[in-house]
């Protein structure tokens, strides 16, 4: 039997960068992945995410994605392909972003701009002139930045598997039942073929069924979907990025996102980042229901009036790996020996998964990283408040309803 020096179970971001970043020290590395290609249930696998620096009065989470943008940048000039579209990026406020209340865009605003990155703020004119597809009365306001945009995530995650394979890394196609643990060792994985894999240290980047392999994580998580929907637009010279900029749209009491014209599927993708339906990832439906494309058009219809009776082709519902505090979890089991987790994407892993990738190697090595202290294991219960400030949770809303 083959013993590797680090297996990977889980292909996504967050394996595949920790994948690349241990090949570039040497180790022999497997990855184990149940599809040949993306996993068509991974939170990852779609034509888009966005690509954004703005996290309200989190500066780390900023910082960290800044970071992850070079990165994106140079797997650009890597593979000679735009995987990573940049250049159009908006926040839009339903306040001026010169209100005296804190909101997630003022703050989002000020932090950004005192790195020394030149911000547009675009107002009632400006979106009339530049954005003709926006209704110019819905948002008082929009922070517009061209250090942002979005990464074709389905596309480079798949570029990035068939890189690690070039480099030496080995990729295995089958599905992770359990893992390996004698005498409180992981010793590698159990395959859903029976196979045993062989590893001096596993790192487990399951997403949605890292606490079905990692049972200890299942009082700290939890699955969630998030309705994904994809439109043909009946205009659609209105949607190209100059025009229609990737989006949030008040989302923080909103919750809607969205993207211009898609270069390779010439769909507008628009999805909510919320509350989401918990589910079991292995045995509920991923539907879209009624009531979430009622929600889509009513927004729409206020929003960008010539999107909203335009045909919907395509809807998934995308699951989050939500940790009780929307931070990730990177860390070595406290107990059980050669075991690391790198999960807890939350909803927003995709935009810095260059740097988690980072993180989660360093660490399964037993490196210290500078941004690995939050996300170390640690106890959260039900009184766990979710952090993301982009996130719209409806007890946040309360007031206003």
């Amino acid at each position: 039997m083959k013993n590797y020096d680090f297996l990977i179970v889980g292909a996504g971001i967050f394996g595949i960068s920790a994948a690349l970043e241990l090949r570039k020290t040497g180790f022999s590395v497997c990855v184990l992945n149940p599809t040949e290609g993306p996993d068509p249930l991974a939170a990852g696998t779609d034509i888009s995410k966005v690509i954004r620096m703005e996290y309200g009065s989190d500066e780390e989470y900023l910082d960290m994605t800044r970071e992850s943008m070079q990165i994106w940048r140079e797997w650009n000039e890597l593979f000679e392909e735009i995987f990573y579209h940049e250049g159009h990026y908006i926040l839009l406020s339903a306040q001026a972003l010169d209100t005296e209340e804190d909101t997630y865009e003022k703050i989002s605003y000020q932090h950004v701009s005192k790195r020394g990155i030149p911000l547009e703020r675009i107002g009632y004119e400006e979106f009339k002139s530049r954005f003709p597809a926006y209704n110019p009365k819905a948002f008082v306001e929009g922070s517009f930045n061209k250090e942002g945009g979005y990464v074709e995530s389905g596309r480079i995650v798949q570029r990035l598997n068939q890189y690690a394979v070039e480099i030496g890394i080995e990729s295995l196609t089958e599905g992770a039942k359990s893992i390996w643990i004698e005498n409180n060792q992981a010793k590698g994985v159990v395959t859903t073929k029976g196979t045993k894999i062989s590893a001096a240290h596993t790192i487990v980047c399951a997403g949605n069924f890292t606490p079905f392999l990692v049972p200890d994580l299942k009082p700290y998580m939890k699955i969630t979907g998030h309705p994904v929907f994809h439109l043909k637009a009946s205009n659609p010279e209105l949607y190209e990025a100059e025009r229609f900029p990737v989006f949030a749209a008040d989302i923080a009491n909103t919750g809607w996102y969205g993207f211009p014209l898609h270069p390779i599927e010439k769909v507008v993708k628009v999805a909510k980042h919320g509350l989401g339906l918990e589910l079991d990832p292995a045995k509920d439906e991923r539907k879209v229901y009624e009531s979430d494309i009622q929600e889509l058009r009513e927004f729409l219809s206020f929003a960008f009036p010539k999107l909203a009776n335009d045909p919907i082709v395509y809807t998934r519902r995308c699951c989050y790996t939500d940790t009780l505090d929307g931070h990730f979890w990177i860390d070595q089991h406290p107990e059980i020996r050669g075991l690391s987790i790198g999960s807890g994407g939350s909803g927003h892993g995709m935009k810095m998964g260059p740097v988690v990738g980072q993180i989660i190697a360093a660490v399964a090595q037993g490196n210290d990283h500078k941004w690995a202290a939050r996300y170390r294991w640690r106890e959260l219960n039900e009184a766990t408040a979710q952090m993301e400030e982009a996130r719209y949770l409806l007890k946040r809303n309360l007031g206003k309803q």
